[in-house]
């Protein structure tokens, strides 16, 4: 394991024992039925640093506290390199995930997710069973990394397509979230599928305000942003084309531990499909732009959807 693997669990760990504060309770004491004699245990859904990614532990997690079972949030852990280790150990229960990127990272590489949504799937949920991770039904939203560029950056260099930047990279400074310099579908991807080189990195935030600030006052030329952020379109900005196949399918998925599965039964995994089998890309980046830039509360924008969907619990 990674020494910064290491490190981050001890990080997760001290959030769980000194800083439960940051846990939102969803649910109440009392779990369903399922839960058997030894009594119910609450069930952690941690999430990554980014606003899309709390979103979704809210999304979930509420869906469960409406359908009984005792639930709590405990959002903004970090990457994926401290927040999958402490689904492993046990210090958090569920997370939300993305099927390419969790992929290539449980096989440590060693499996390549693809753009075919069926085959990534499958591949990861083998590769999860192997470490007592059971996967639920990936949502048909997807969330794939997005080389962006300001409309006059691409109007200057004649930008339409990944490949174009071929030319123009020696002289743009390449901005997104420090774990870029090592994710297989960022810098290191680029330079493999596409021969990029760019004048430098910049370590900023996974698809956050330093970021699009960076692109839009000109201190970076690319960046690495999320293809369900809202400012996209609302900004004017251009995504190009991955044109070479280098994200793979990232399909939103909930991931959870077998031992939480089987403690409380299929019904479960079925307030978990629930909610994935409504979550369209669309709507996620909606969801999205309510929380950023509107400002609203994640839990907030969260329980209004349920409710609307069905999901959720009704105002009294």
């Amino acid at each position: 394991m990674p020494r910064r693997s290491v490190l981050g669990l001890v990080a997760v760990g001290l959030a769980l024992a000194i800083a439960c504060t940051a846990c939102t309770e969803e649910g109440s004491p009392r779990g369903p039925a399922s839960a058997g004699e030894a009594g119910p245990a609450v069930i952690t859904v941690g999430s990554f640093d980014f606003p899309e990614s709390v979103l979704l532990a809210y999304l979930y997690a509420g869906a469960l506290s409406a359908r009984g079972y005792p639930v709590r949030v405990l959002p903004d852990l970090g990457t994926r390199e401290l927040v999958e280790p402490a689904l492993m150990t046990g210090l958090v229960q569920l997370i939300p995930e993305y099927t390419g990127s969790a992929l290539e990272f449980v096989s440590l590489g060693r499996a390549h997710a693809t753009a075919s949504v069926a085959a990534t799937a499958a591949a990861l949920a083998r590769w999860m069973a192997a470490r007592g991770i059971v996967t639920a039904r990936p949502a048909p939203a997807q969330d794939a990394n997005a080389i962006v560029v300001t409309g006059a950056t691409a109007a200057r260099y004649r930008l339409r397509t990944i490949s174009d930047l071929a030319a123009a990279a020696p002289r743009l400074v390449f901005g997104g979230p420090p774990e870029c310099a090592e994710r297989p579908d960022c810098l290191p991807g680029l330079r493999r599928a596409y021969g990029l080189r760019f004048r430098a990195f910049a370590a900023l935030d996974a698809d956050g305000p330093l970021t699009r600030q960076a692109l839009e006052s000109g201190d970076i030329g690319v960046a690495l942003l999320f293809t369900t952020d809202p400012a996209i379109q609302a900004d004017h900005l251009v995504a190009l084309a991955d044109n070479r196949d280098l994200q793979p399918a990232e399909n939103v998925v909930p991931v959870l531990r077998r031992a939480t599965a089987d403690r409380y039964g299929a019904g479960l995994l079925a307030a978990l499909d629930a909610v994935s089998a409504r979550l369209s890309t669309a709507a996620l980046t909606a969801l999205n732009a309510q929380v950023e830039p509107d400002g609203r509360d994640p839990r907030t924008v969260a329980g209004s959807w349920l409710r609307d969907q069905g999901l959720g619990r009704r105002a009294p």
